[in-house]
Order: C-alpha cells, then sequence, then structure tokens
C-alpha cells in the first residue's frame, strides 16, 4: 500500500471511528430489561460489533491520540452496558450452548478487561463436548475457536481442530470461484477473520487459501463495489489487509471514501439513507464498524510493509 491509500484508510477508519462515538447511545440498553437481555443475544449484537472495532483500533496501536481515547471510551461504554461482564456471565449460565458471551467477552479481553467469574464459567464449557458439538455453520465454528483463542481457553481439552475446522469451509475448499454468491462472500469473509485474529496472525491462512484469495479477492472485490454492497465491499478489503501479502487498491480507497457521509457513517448500500438518527444507526452501524476496522488493519499492514528501496 503506498502512501496515499495509507492517509486515505486511515482518514475513512477516524472518521468511522468518530461516528460510532458520537451514536454510541442508539445502542444503549436502557430500556431492555434484564430477563430480555440474558434470554436474547441479539439485544446486544451492536454493542458486541462496536467493542470489536473499539478493540482492534486499541491493539493496533496506529490511531492518532484522539482516535484512541474514543475507542477507550467506547469501549468503557460497551462495557458498562453489559454490566462490566456480568449480563455475559448470567447469559451463558441461562443457555450454556450459546456461544455469543464468549465471542462478545473476547473483544473486551482483547482490550484489557476481564470478568473473572465469567472466566471461569467458559474455561468449564470449552472443556465440554457438548460445546464443541453444537452444530453451527463451519466459518461460525472457527468464530468460537479464535474467541477462545482471544480469551486463552484454545488449549488442553478444549482445544480446536483448527485444520480440520478451516477444511470444513467453503473457502477451505477453493471452489470454483464464479460460483460465490452474497451470503457465502460474507463466509469467505468472516472464515479469513478469525483464522487470523482479524490480521494479527496472517500465518494462520493456509498458502493455498492465500494464494486463491489473493488471484479472486480483487474480482468479488469490484463485483460487489459495482452492485453498491458496501457493506461487503469493505469486507472485503479487511481479507485484503489479512493476507500474509496484503492487498489493498487505491481505487477500492477512494471509492469507500467518497460513498461515506461527512459525519462519517458508511452506507450499508446504494439505497437512500433515512434522515431519523436512531434509523440511520439501526441501518448503517454495522457497515461503519466495518470501515473503522478496515481502515484501521489496512493502515497497521501499511506501516508494518517492508520499505522498498529509494521509498
Amino acid at each position: 500500500m503506498t502512501s496515499a491509500p495509507a492517509h486515505t484508510a486511515h482518514d475513512v477508519s477516524s472518521r468511522a471511528l468518530a461516528w460510532l462515538h458520537a451514536n454510541r447511545e442508539y445502542g444503549a440498553l436502557y430500556d431492555v430489561s434484564r430477563d430480555e437481555l440474558t434470554d436474547d443475544g441479539d439485544v446486544y449484537k451492536s454493542l458486541c460489533e462496536t467493542a470489536l472495532a473499539a478493540s482492534l483500533v486499541l491493539r493496533s496501536g496506529v490511531a492518532g491520540t484522539t482516535d484512541l481515547g474514543l475507542a477507550r471510551e467506547l469501549l468503557d461504554f460497551c462495557w458498562d452496558q453489559l454490566d462490566r461482564g456480568a449480563l455475559l456471565y448470567e447469559r451463558l449460565l441461562r443457555h450454556p450452548l450459546t456461544t455469543d458471551p464468549m465471542e462478545t467477552y473476547a473483544h473486551f479481553a482483547r482490550g484489557g478487561y476481564r470478568y473473572p467469574q465469567l472466566e471461569r464459567l467458559l474455561a468449564h464449557h470449552v472443556a465440554l463436548r457438548a460445546t464443541h458439538a453444537v452444530e453451527h455453520v463451519p466459518n461460525r465454528r472457527l468464530a468460537v475457536a479464535n474467541a477462545a483463542r482471544v480469551v486463552g481457553l484454545d488449549e488442553g481439552p478444549g482445544a480446536h481442530d483448527w485444520g480440520g475446522l478451516t477444511r470444513a469451509t467453503w473457502l477451505g475448499a477453493t471452489p470454483e470461484p464464479w460460483h460465490i454468491d452474497w451470503l457465502t462472500g460474507y463466509s469467505v469473509t468472516h472464515t479469513v477473520f478469525h483464522l487470523t485474529d482479524w490480521g494479527r496472525l496472517p500465518g494462520g491462512l493456509p498458502a493455498d487459501l492465500a494464494e486463491y484469495l489473493s488471484q479472486w479477492l480483487p474480482v468479488w472485490t469490484d463485483i460487489w463495489a459495482e452492485a453498491g454492497q458496501w457493506d461487503l465491499t469493505a469486507e472485503l478489503m479487511i481479507v485484503g489487509a489479512c493476507l500474509p501479502e496484503p492487498w489493498a487498491e487505491d481505487d477500492d480507497w477512494r471509492r469507500l471514501a467518497a460513498i461515506q457521509h461527512d459525519d462519517g457513517l458508511v452506507p450499508r448500500d446504494d439505497q437512500p439513507v433515512d434522515g431519523d438518527p436512531a434509523q440511520r444507526y439501526e441501518a448503517h452501524q454495522h457497515p461503519t464498524v466495518v470501515a473503522a476496522i478496515a481502515g484501521t488493519l489496512a493502515l497497521v499492514r501499511a506501516l508494518d510493509a517492508p520499505k522498498q528501496p529509494g521509498s
């Protein structure tokens, strides 16, 4: 990545993070009952996504002082909304086969937050056959495995078979790339996210899958950009930053910056954006999270790249 897209990636990420911070109260749980919170993981899904973005900004260390401060405040806000981990603990107690408590907790553990009671319960659960037998789709199994790895529980009786989990995914079969569809595109992106822990471990992607993605990722990105599917386009750009040899196109970053709104919102697709702030948050919080992550990881990989002679 040259200096121009690196600058653009940083700008897109910074503006997206500012929008998430300014609109964080729309993801608050003030009007949700305790029972509903512990019975329905979708209630706090947006908090989980925002916490992921904030944790990756903090992990990267490449953001400026202002952005690092916003990321820390966002993570604090999300942690407080989840009663500093107690809600995740109560949900897992009530619903022992759910995986979202550990997946959500992993974002906070990455940022230095800990809830000992939950960790003890998670350590018990990951060692159970029942936990590993839950019938998730393949890329979801990788999500659980990576969450366990981040929390420090992917070991001993709870260790996951990463090779087997990888080859069970659509991407793991390196199928005919022209048969990919919209939903499978998301499965591919998440397979890469979890194998590499969101770009931290590019070597976690097997060499044949990295070669396959290097060949077809530019094609898929252009296809979904042409269709105006900005959320999936940005997710594919994250995949580019997770490859052992990172891939980024100047035009992709210019295109993403062009469709980002002045306030930092990144639209989900090419449909009109509702003017109501709450509706805007509900519809476009996720793609804005994705843009914040994409810019952060692209900048990390750009700064890690070896300097070329004369550069």
